[in-house]
């Protein structure tokens, strides 16, 4: 699958996946978002960031944990 706004580049936070080539990884978008922030209050504390770019992070991670498995121990 190819992502546009998903960026990974050595030079940039270690090569972490990234949101449009910013120091801003998908990991804490997601974070936020699993923290109960909404759409509008990221945003809103990051006006660099799109609708677009939450939408892709989020089609991102269920990419990600479609090809992922996690063993769980008893």
């Amino acid at each position: 699958m190819k992502f546009q706004r998903i960026t990974l580049d050595l030079n940039v936070c270690s090569g972490k996946p990234c949101i449009r080539g910013l120091r801003f990884p998908v990991s804490r978008l997601l974070g936020l978002l699993a923290s109960g922030e909404t759409k509008e209050s990221i945003l809103k504390a990051y006006p660099y960031l799109q609708p677009e770019d939450i939408d892709e992070a989020l089609v991102y991670a269920a990419y990600l944990s479609a090809e992922e498995t996690v063993e769980f121990s008893a």
